[in-house]
């Protein structure tokens, strides 16, 4: 029977375990953004580990950014979002399409409108309209 183009990408990314059992996924692109990437550096940090791929991860800011006057964030909480994933963009080697950039946007959609999202990836972000990258022909986790 022929494989679906899931089955295919998926297979193709298989790093560790076999059919039927729970398997390691080798991951082709990172998109990241204020809200749920603290505390992944902040697990870097307190394991004292460098991130693997920084060529392969990309940050922006779109859930707390505000409309009106991106420079002038009055949110303490939004505000402090944003300053540490820049921070952490900084420290850990990580692309920033920052605020003021033409490429910063909506963060499943920075992929598809900057050309990182290419069939037959493997892609991991954390929000849940991450899977509309499944349009591209890539599998999207979020």
């Amino acid at each position: 029977m022929g494989r679906t183009l899931f089955d295919k990408v998926w297979n193709k990314h298989v790093l560790h375990g076999n059919e039927g059992e729970p398997q390691l996924l080798y991951i082709d692109l990172h998109l990241i953004h204020e809200v749920t990437s603290p505390q992944a550096f902040e697990g870097l940090r307190i394991q004292n580990r460098k991130l693997r791929r920084p060529d392969l991860t990309f940050a922006t800011l779109d859930h707390n950014v505000p409309t009106i006057d991106i420079f002038n964030i009055k949110d303490e909480i939004a505000n402090k979002q944003i300053t540490t994933v820049q921070q952490n963009a900084k420290a850990f080697g990580v692309h920033i399409f920052d605020m003021g950039s033409d490429e910063q946007g909506i963060v499943h959609m920075v992929g598809p409108e900057t050309g990182l999202t290419q069939p037959g990836k493997t892609i991991v972000c954390g929000d849940s309209h991450t899977a509309t990258h499944g349009a591209f022909g890539a599998i999207a986790f979020g």
